[in-house]
């Protein structure tokens, strides 16, 4: 057996890096053909990389919090040569079984044979990069905190103990306050958002809407044994009828050439807040999909972004956003677009108001719809025809579904 080194792999979508999250193996572990050894967090997501050879782990090449650039040494084995007619080693833990990113991105990583390797010290199991975001805040340096946790895990409570032994849970006095370093994710939501205001002449319309009649179609297709569809499934069908109506709004916008690109699927963005930050996990297809696999869709996307398994494909596959910030008790929003795309939707929380019926002020279930649109790619009526078809369908759900 000879001595092989994996190379930290090519992540694609023109990232260069990738943060060690935690190793999956150890230092004399036995690993056999893509079993995964280490999950690494880009600018995108949290993946797990496999291995192409079978034998035995003799170093590893960083510890967790450390970054690693493209073509870095990440692991070495004693080994054979890399095993013929495996996987092309797939990117296994970054959700390729949950969302069929287009197109599914194969993750080969690059080996090379040394003769001396030098492995990094072991480095304590770190389960969560809520933890690690933690450590970054409080300025601990999380390979030399003792794990509690499971196997060793580094958890929370370690962290805050360790923050609080060196003084560390205070904010900087120097500077005048704490400095928290952005994760991977959050350099890259950073580095969109100032594209998309820098780039993009952004209108934002808004309309009060009587979401009654959507509340009480809700509570009816409730079950004792289903919940039904949730209100966010609704919306998304809207959209989804919306968009066959105007597609303008569905696609991006091409400076090179001036031209409006739209898409002929409507892959449907939904924007969660997750324990790593703003993460928007993509419905693809969404045209072609029932009320109830809609809220399912909604789910599954919510659930991947919870667990940190959206694939970066899957990120940059979005052709317009839908943005519940009612959740995050507020009414009004006026949102950035994800750039590329050219539009985005929100709605805020739906309160009892009082609202004119038929001449006589009643009691009604009121939301605010803001959309935030590319002016370069309409004018304010096109934007208004859109809002006001979403809007229509909100007040009278039944109807707006019988047509889809």
């Amino acid at each position: 057996m000879s001595q092989q080194t994996l190379l930290l792999p090519d992540l694609g979508e023109g990232l260069t890096e990738a943060e060690i999250v935690r190793w999956l193996v150890g230092e004399g572990d036995e690993v056999r053909l893509d079993q995964p050894v280490v999950e690494v967090e880009t600018a995108k997501a949290v993946v797990e990389v496999p291995t192409p050879f079978t034998g035995r782990v003799t170093g590893l090449h960083g510890q967790a919090g450390q970054t690693l650039s493209v073509g870095a040494p990440l692991i070495s084995f004693d080994s054979g040569e890399p095993e013929p007619g495996g996987s092309g080693s797939v990117l296994v833990g970054s959700g390729t079984s949950a969302a069929p990113a287009a197109p599914g991105r194969r993750l080969r990583p690059r080996a090379t044979t040394t003769t001396a390797a030098q492995p990094a010290a072991g480095a304590p199991l770190v389960t969560s990069p809520v933890v690690r975001a933690l450590a970054r805040e409080r300025g601990v340096d999380i390979s030399a905190v003792e794990g509690t946790g499971p196997a060793g895990a580094v958890t929370r409570a370690d962290v805050e103990r360790a923050a609080a032994a060196t003084g560390r849970d205070r904010p900087a006095a120097g500077d005048g306050g704490r400095r928290t370093p952005l994760n991977g994710l959050g350099r890259a939501a950073a580095a969109n958002f100032t594209r998309s205001r820098a780039e993009i002449p952004e209108a934002t319309i808004w309309v009060d809407v009587d979401a009654t009649r959507l509340v009480e179609l809700r509570e009816s297709l409730r079950a004792p044994d289903d919940p039904g569809p949730g209100l966010l499934a609704c919306l998304a069908a809207f959209v989804v009828a919306g968009l066959r109506d105007y597609p303008v709004f569905n696609g991006r916008f091409d400076p090179v050439q001036q031209e409006i690109v739209e898409s002929s699927d409507v892959n449907l963005g939904i924007a969660v807040q997750s324990d790593r930050g703003l993460v928007v996990p993509v419905i693809l297809k969404a045209q072609t999909l029932s009320l109830p696999a809609l809220d399912r869709g909604i789910s599954e996307a919510v659930a991947r972004a919870a667990q940190g398994t959206v694939t970066s494909g899957e990120l940059t596959a979005g052709t317009f956003t839908l943005n519940n910030y009612g959740r995050l008790g507020v009414d009004g929003s006026a949102a950035i677009i994800n750039y590329p795309q050219v539009a985005i939707l929100g709605i805020g929380r739906i309160l009892d108001r009082p609202w004119v019926v038929d001449a006589e002020i009643r009691v009604r279930k009121i939301a605010q719809l803001s959309f935030v649109f590319d002016h370069r790619i309409c004018d304010g009526a096109t934007a208004a025809g859109f809002v006001r078809t979403v809007a229509d369908a909100i007040e009278n759900p039944v109807r707006a579904l019988a047509r889809r």
